[in-house]
């Protein structure tokens, strides 16, 4: 059986670290390359950085702060938000990133998934999708719909036909982010991750919800993730890295531990 992992998320704003409830009122909090820095010295498996504005402002990925991180962690680093071309993902390779993520842009044009596969590896491609729940129709008959630009636009596209259009083009991961449970601790939602990871056969990362360490084994268990996204519940201090993974290491939650 392969190790599960925990991956911190930096949402990040205008260079400064960031944290939302449901996408919506978006507080500064802290300095992403400080946090990224103490993560990766407790513990850490993996560190995603999304910077959450420049799809919406239709700019680039900010390359300094990426670079600035790259600097400072030695694990894998997933880089998304504004990727829009294969140039983009090259450059953030070039900065410091190993994976990349694509979510808005590759909804817009799918076809970039398969360009950025070809060109750096399925296996360095992540697809992350924003997902909110809605009644199952004809459109959406799983009951979930694909949301893009930081949840402001829905695209009434089922989520369960993306997921298995994206590991068709050639995406290696899937980041399946809850709106519905996003920022507010009370759990991922495990319907709809369980329903994505039992469809597909690329890893899953449950994102969106996590607020006690009960949450992270029940994503990774109930769930059937392969990964779960925490951000508030170690940003604001309540909870370290090397405590969560103990908790889910004595759980029988089998994990990457080094002590």
């Amino acid at each position: 059986m392969l190790s599960k992992r925990l991956i911190a998320c930096l949402d990040v704003r205008d260079g400064k670290l960031a944290k939302s409830v449901r996408f919506v009122d978006t507080r500064d909090i802290g300095d992403p390359v400080e946090k990224a820095r103490e993560y990766y010295l407790d513990g850490l498996d993996e560190l995603v950085f999304y910077d959450i504005t420049a799809s919406s402002d239709k700019r680039n990925i900010m390359l300094d702060v990426v670079e600035a991180v790259a600097e400072q962690v030695f694990i894998p680093l997933s880089v998304g938000g504004g990727v829009r071309s294969v140039a983009d993902a090259t450059d953030l390779r070039l900065a410091g990133a190993e994976k990349i993520n694509v979510n808005s842009a590759a909804v817009i044009r799918p076809e970039l998934i398969t360009e950025c596969a070809e060109a750096i590896g399925a296996q360095n491609i992540v697809l992350s999708m924003d997902i909110r729940r809605v009644e199952p129709s004809k459109v959406c008959p799983s009951g979930y719909e694909i949301v893009i630009n930081g949840g402001r636009k829905p695209m009434a596209i089922d989520a369960l036909w993306w997921a298995l259009e994206g590991e068709r083009l050639g995406a290696g991961e899937l980041v399946v982010n809850s709106i519905d449970a996003d920022g507010t601790r009370e759990g991922y939602e495990l319907k709809l991750t369980a329903m994505i990871a039992q469809a597909v056969r690329i890893p899953v990362i449950a994102s969106g919800g996590a607020g006690k360490p009960e949450h992270l084994r029940e994503a990774l268990t109930t769930g059937k993730a392969d990964a779960a996204l925490v951000a508030s519940m170690v940003h604001f201090g309540e909870y370290t890295v090397s405590g969560l993974k103990r908790y889910l290491h004595d759980a029988g939650v089998k994990m990457r531990m080094s002590w």
